[in-house]
């Protein structure tokens, strides 16, 4: 449920407003359809690392283990980060679906959303899990309903009694709104929507028998994305033109979601989505409030420290207040829509955390890359691997890593032409020489403590030595001889460390639903597994 409720929010709910308005509705389902295969295939790469390893850390563990420690650093920042201002961005969508009903100060209404989620993620985790749990179940019944009722609107259910059909996509400019640029743009947007399918990583660790349940919730994404998104922008292209008052501007950005339910003539029933979608930007600020300030204290915890200790606190409840409220402190960027307008301050903030996502998309293909290297260099058989999506082999993770490529360097054209616009060519690309920049700084501080800890070890080398610890300093070196760009050698790559065994409690948890599956209820517990 966590994995869901992070997914859908506001880049679906309100997101597709924009991408509609600038790219139109051929643009919007070809580049969410694009966006949702490239999504697809990273998650079968991260579920083949996270079944066999499933570690805390998810992808920023397999970067520094597979990849490179340096970048795997850089990459925990920006994952920070990009929790960070996605709190923000979600405290100014907040702003924006509530216009729906007043224009009362936006800015007091994001103080008391964040003051709301501060209250929730700083008592015990139980809150967090709760609101997170029950929230999601009322996103996943919302999407079925709209689905539902945007078929009906379109064949005629609607306030004109006219059957819609396909005219949307043929009024003057349409499908594809403002060119290339307008197609550019949707793309980010579309990696803003999809965020948080990568979180399924980040449980593999507190997952019963991983081995098993793993691979399966990673194969059912596949389906959710089809649902979720597919048939949802199918909906909103049709109902919804792209000149639609006020469906996306400087000032506002209404969701096509209520559009759709206030079309089928009820105004009960567009406050009640509306409602939803209130509620899906609450769990989506407290998803990333909770995630960031994680990030933040496993930062601050790790060995060495790649953050203040201060952030590694935790108060008698575990909650880690400091981490928290650094995490939230960027969150006062929301209050800058009062001078400059929340639709434009989303508009930035979502293209930050679009290119935040497509980064960590990126890692995944990197890291899966060289484990695949190494398992092969290895020789270790491809039978022993506890998972493995054989038909992604070996296009999948080079795939993944000069698709995402492309959508980075590509999706900010209309940044540049016709005319150049700085803010918004800040908002597409500021992360990327960030990232170098960070991963440069963390290898020549590696390569300084390497060289300290080489010349106090050689200053205090023994006379004599076991051969078990010559064996541990041989790999030991082998793993610092690294590239200009501390690249990890395939052969240090410890590919049995971390391997999860199936124990006792694994076996019994698959007895018992192969059990369900051949009882006489066996069909209940088909659709049972399906959908949970």
């Amino acid at each position: 449920m966590i994995a869901i409720g992070g997914t859908i929010g506001t880049g679906l709910f309100l997101g597709t407003g924009r991408s509609l308005a600038e790219g139109g509705p051929g643009s919007v389902l070809v580049c969410y359809g694009l966006v949702g295969f490239i999504v697809y295939v990273t998650l079968l790469l991260l579920g083949e690392m996270g079944t066999q390893y499933p570690v805390a850390g998810s992808f920023t563990s397999y970067s520094a283990r597979f990849f490179s420690p340096s970048y795997a650093f850089a990459l925990s920042w920006n994952y920070w980060f990009n929790d960070a201002v996605s709190v923000a961005s979600d405290l100014t969508a907040a702003q924006l679906v509530l216009q729906f009903w007043t224009e009362w100060h936006p800015w007091v209404i994001s103080l008391i959303f964040l003051l709301f989620l501060l209250g929730v993620n700083a008592f015990h985790v139980n809150s967090y899990g709760e609101m997170e749990y029950i929230l999601s179940s009322l996103k996943v019944a919302t999407i079925v309903a709209f689905i539902i009722v945007g078929a009906c609107v379109d064949l005629g259910l609607n306030r004109e009694r006219r059957v819609i059909g396909f005219s949307n996509w043929v009024i003057p400019g349409a499908p594809f709104v403002n060119g290339l640029g307008g197609f550019a743009r949707v793309f980010v947007t579309a990696s803003f929507a999809y965020g948080g399918t990568e979180s399924l990583g980040i449980t593999a660790g507190e997952t019963r028998n991983p081995s098993k349940n793993m691979p399966r919730v990673v194969k059912f994404v596949f389906w959710r994305i089809l649902l979720f998104y597919v048939l949802s922008i199918i909906m909103v292209g049709l109902n919804v033109p792209y000149d639609y008052p006020n469906l996306s501007n400087r000032s506002t950005t209404t969701s096509p979601f209520t559009i759709v339910f206030f079309e089928a003539g009820s105004n009960v029933a567009a406050s009640f989505m509306n409602s939803v979608i209130l509620s899906s930007v609450l769990s989506a600020g407290n998803h990333a409030m909770f995630a960031g300030t994680r990030v933040l204290f496993s930062l601050a915890s790790s060995s060495p420290r790649l953050a203040p200790k201060i952030f590694s606190y935790t108060n008698s409840r575990g909650v880690p207040i400091y981490a928290l409220l650094g995490t939230s402190s960027i969150s006062g960027l929301c209050f800058a829509s009062s001078f400059i307008g929340g639709g434009v301050l989303w508009g930035w903030l979502q293209n930050i955390v679009g290119v935040s996502n497509q980064i960590a998309w990126l890692s995944i293909g990197l890291a899966s890359w060289r484990f695949r290297q190494a398992w092969v260099k290895q020789e270790r058989p491809l039978e022993e691997m506890k998972f493995r999506a054989g038909w992604t082999w070996p296009w999948g993770p080079p795939f993944v890593v000069i698709s995402v490529s492309i959508l980075i360097l590509f999706q900010g054209w209309s940044s540049l032409l016709p005319r150049f616009s700085f803010v918004d060519f800040v908002s597409f690309y500021v992360e990327v020489p960030v990232m170098v920049l960070m991963t440069c700084l963390y290898v020549a501080l590696r390569r300084s403590r390497s060289q300290d800890r080489g010349a106090l070890t050689e200053s205090r080398t023994p006379l004599l030595s076991s051969p078990r610890e010559e064996n541990a300093n041989d790999a030991e070196d082998l793993r610092n001889q690294s590239s200009t760009f501390d690249i990890v050698p395939l052969a240090a790559i410890d590919l049995f460390k971390d391997e999860h065994d199936e124990d006792e409690e694994d076996r019994e948890d698959e007895d018992e639903r192969i059990k369900n599956l051949a009882g006489k209820w066996g069909l209940a517990w088909r659709v049972w597994y399906q959908f949970a």
